[in-house]
């Protein structure tokens, strides 16, 4: 069982809020203290970004730390040495790795890495399932989730044919369109989650769209896990003291927590 695996098994009544930063944004210093502070938070797991040049799926915020942290240097190896640094003190908190097919071809051995590294899962967001299975089996040979996504445009058909590939969670994307978007609908993702949480027993979280307190409230009633991300980069980049940007980031992933909890 990963660790993914053995938090949702152990938390059934519980929202998971999972947050989303990208390594090395707005400084490298940032990253390790900005996870401790998500979990101090209340953040339940990890996604944490690995820059790519042309991030296709993000808005200008994803895309713009992407840049940021570029032009600091940070590459796919420094990003697995950031969740080696988390893991000195935190054992129990799943780390997902979020990011482009392109990144994880160029090093070799990527699975043993990234076991070694202490990651927990991965998605690839320009990867069709239907070319996944080589490194899905090389990742659950390492007790790593390759996480797959649905949208709302993801039909019946195609969504039993994913869903029977993947482990983890399900990813489901709320809205047509880019990370950031602002045009969230609670009742479609209701619509389109319900039949999606009959067709598996794995846990369904919802990201895109979702920035706030209210907007994760609206979202957390319909879902096994919530995913915010775009808000707390722009947060992020506000600060490039790694102790304000911790703080800061710990007061608004708590206010997200309040929120599903309150929902809940």
């Amino acid at each position: 069982m990963t660790r993914l695996s053995r938090w949702f098994a152990a938390h059934p009544d519980r929202k998971a809020l999972i947050t989303f930063v990208t390594a090395g944004d707005p400084a490298p210093a940032c990253t390790v203290p900005a996870m401790h502070a998500q979990v101090a938070g209340g953040a339940d797991i990890l996604e944490l970004g690995i820059p790519f040049s042309d991030p296709e799926a993000e808005g200008p915020a994803i895309q713009a730390s992407s840049e940021r942290a570029l032009a600091n240097g940070v590459r796919l190896k420094d990003v697995l040495q950031m969740v080696r640094d988390f893991r000195a003190t935190n054992s129990e908190t799943p780390v997902v790795l979020m990011g482009y097919l392109n990144s994880i071809l160029a090093m070799p051995d990527f699975a043993e890495a990234a076991q070694e590294a202490g990651v927990d899962g991965l998605i690839m967001v320009n990867l069709p399932p239907e070319e996944a299975g080589q490194m899905q089996k090389d990742l659950a040979a390492k007790d790593i989730d390759l996480i797959f996504l649905l949208a709302p445009t993801t039909t019946a058909q195609r969504a039993q044919q994913i869903l029977e590939q993947a482990s983890g969670f399900v990813y489901y994307v709320s809205l047509k369109g880019i990370t950031g978007a602002s045009h969230l609908d609670p009742d479609a993702v209701r619509n389109k989650v319900e039949p999606l949480r009959a067709q598996t027993s794995l846990p369904v979280c919802v990201g895109f769209g979702i920035k706030d307190a209210t907007s994760a409230a609206a979202v957390a009633p319909h879902a096994d896990g919530v995913v915010v991300g775009s808000a707390l980069v722009n947060l992020m980049s506000q600060h490039t003291d790694p102790q304000a940007c911790a703080n800061a980031l710990q007061a608004a992933v708590g206010a997200l927590r309040a929120g599903i909890d309150g929902a809940s």
